[in-house]
């Protein structure tokens, strides 16, 4: 079998591999039982968030507003709980934040699919509507003392132990979320009509039109499923912070639309896989520890990212451009 370094997910396996054997080099104890849980920790809101960005790209749109669904659904289900059902049990606090994460994504079907607008257009305003409206209507106070049923999710552990040099490490049950996502969009996208549909209209939304695909109640659905993966990883986000902070959240979108594109999704839609994306979302999750690790400030996190994007997608659009020359 030969080795496509053309694909993405090539490449930025070929970059994780490199990152770890120089931060293992500078600390010895970066390959470890607590730096693989603290990654896969770090990974799991960002790898939610991105498995849905994923799929609104394959479907031809772009969403910027899904961090801002997350801060919402996940303020506004806090603050339902603290006052009215702080008896409420963790399932029930995730099923409230991934309805009212649904409604909002809703919102977005509604002017998206329904009128016909701008994808980018729509989620850029809605970002600032939701955001706004969650500050100026429900609160702008952070929460600390959450609800039993959240703080009892955050104990939940998949794994616990202890070193030999005594260091701890854990990871918590809110990683099999993580894994539920990705198994229920592959079975979408990979085993059903509608997965074929989205990856239809990404290819060409007039061509999807005239074969029958109903691209309206498609793309509708999309920036539901979308809205409600948003807000499942706004309560987890929560639970795991043991925090409630209507500020937390808003800024994400560069790391996660940067992860989906190292991936190989393409922007202009059609194409994306969920090996590429988690790849994507493993390598930024590390950039953000090894840079830490190597001793560089934390402020060159947004550099390290953009010229990832810039080599993750200019490199195997000039490797095309070469072999489509060469062909021609």
């Amino acid at each position: 079998m030969k080795l496509d370094l053309t694909r993405n997910e090539t490449l930025v396996a070929g970059v994780i591999l490199a990152f770890c054997a120089i931060a293992a080099v500078v600390d010895p104890g970066f390959l470890s039982m607590p730096t693989l849980t603290d990654l896969l920790r770090g990974g799991i809101v960002l790898g939610i968030f991105a498995v849905g960005a994923m799929l609104v790209l394959v479907s031809g749109g772009i969403d910027v507003s899904f961090t801002a669904v997350a801060a919402f659904a996940m303020y506004t289900t806090t603050l339902l709980l603290v006052n009215w059902a702080p008896g409420l049990p963790w399932w029930a606090a995730f099923l409230v934040a991934m309805a009212i994460g649904a409604l909002l994504g809703a919102f977005n079907g509604l002017f998206i699919a329904g009128f016909g607008l701008p994808t980018l257009i729509v989620t850029l305003g809605t970002l600032s509507i939701f955001r706004g409206f969650l500050l100026t209507f429900v609160g702008s106070k952070l929460i600390s003392n959450l609800p039993p049923g959240m703080r009892d999710f955050s104990r939940l552990m998949m794994v616990r132990g202890t070193n030999a040099d005594g260091s701890f490490y854990s990871l918590p049950w809110a990683f099999a979320f993580l894994v539920g996502v990705v198994v229920v969009t592959w079975t979408i996208l990979y085993r059903t009509m509608l997965g074929r549909a989205i990856f239809a209209m990404g290819g060409s939304m007039e061509s999807a039109r005239r074969i029958g695909i109903p691209v309206r109640a498609t793309q509708f659905f999309v920036y539901v499923y979308v809205g409600t993966m948003a807000g499942l990883a706004g309560i987890i986000h929560a639970s795991m912070a043991r925090v409630a902070n209507p500020f937390d959240l808003v800024g994400l979108e560069l790391s996660v639309i940067a992860a989906v594109v190292l991936g190989g999704a393409r922007l202009a839609g059609g194409y994306g896989t969920l090996t590429g994306t988690l790849l994507g979302v493993a390598l930024i999750v590390l950039v953000r520890n090894s840079l830490i690790v190597l001793g560089i400030p934390s402020t060159w996190q947004s550099v390290a990212i953009g010229i990832l994007i810039l080599i993750g997608t200019g490199l195997p659009a000039w490797q095309a451009k070469r072999a489509a020359a060469r062909a021609a």
